[in-house]
């Protein structure tokens, strides 16, 4: 099994939360996955050795300096209640709406999405943001959300 219900995904409520409505269409495409199936991506995508944004260290593509071009504000979109990611973000990422996305907060806790779903439901995602990944499938440029209302843009390097 690759996903789990919502229901059963131990922050859900970040999705349910009553001033940041996600209307039932999106949250049928939001889907968190097992356990197993998360350490599968993570270790092919992310780290073989850190399960947690907290432990990259340099020697990963996660922790290197390089693979980070720019550094941009989300949290002032979001105490504004800007309810699209915003534009700076998008534009740099540059992906279409129907990609496959990956916000990964750590080795077992990966949810799966669409880019349009992300960026109407990006509130809600905002409060797992603690160097949470977004990655998106077959694509080279990724968002690494901070605590501190940063977000981080670069690019993966080639394998």
């Amino acid at each position: 099994m690759n996903y789990i219900a919502l229901d059963d995904f131990k922050k859900a409520w970040v999705f349910r939360h009553q001033d940041l409505p996600i209307v039932p269409e999106d949250l049928a495409l939001i889907k968190p996955m097992s356990a197993s199936r998360a350490a599968t991506l993570w270790a092919s995508s992310i780290s073989k050795e850190k399960d947690h944004p907290d432990f990259f260290v340099a020697s990963e593509w996660t922790g290197d300096n390089k693979t980070w071009s720019t550094s941009l504000d989300w949290e002032r979109a979001w105490e504004a209640g800007e309810t699209q990611l915003p534009d700076a973000i998008c534009e740099f990422l540059q992906w279409e709406n129907n990609t496959t996305v990956y916000f990964c907060l750590s080795r077992d806790q990966i949810i799966e999405t669409r880019f349009d779903v992300f960026k109407r439901c990006w509130q809600n995602f905002m409060f797992l943001a603690d160097g949470s990944l977004l990655l998106g499938k077959k694509r080279d440029s990724v968002a690494q959300f901070m605590a501190d209302g940063k977000v981080k843009l670069g690019n993966k390097p080639k394998a």
